[in-house]
């Protein structure tokens, strides 16, 4: 038999749960998960800036303690978003 965590990595691979990943604002999703009886938490961004391929970063995670995740949290996310895009930026404009 499979261990739980298992089942819960090969759900995420191959469709879209809303138990497993949640739209937290337009920025910011939420990748949850239950292991050995802690919530973990990461949180991600979108990256759609190339056509052919869509990339998921994720920011950074915890354990959540509380049902709603933390408001500093979600501003470190953010703030961890725009520090990617910017830095993506530069980089594009260094290149040419």
């Amino acid at each position: 038999m499979m261990p739980e965590k298992e089942n819960v990595f090969r759900k995420a691979q191959t469709e879209y749960d809303p138990e497993l990943f949640k739209k937290i604002n337009d920025e910011v999703w939420e990748f949850r998960t239950l292991y050995q009886g802690l919530q973990y938490r990461l949180l991600a961004f979108w990256d759609k800036t190339n056509s052919a391929n869509t990339l998921v970063v994720s920011t950074h995670g915890f354990v959540k303690k509380r049902s709603k995740v933390p408001d500093n949290e979600i501003l470190k996310a953010i703030q961890q978003r725009a520090k990617y895009f910017d830095d993506k930026e530069k980089l594009k404009k260094k290149k040419k």
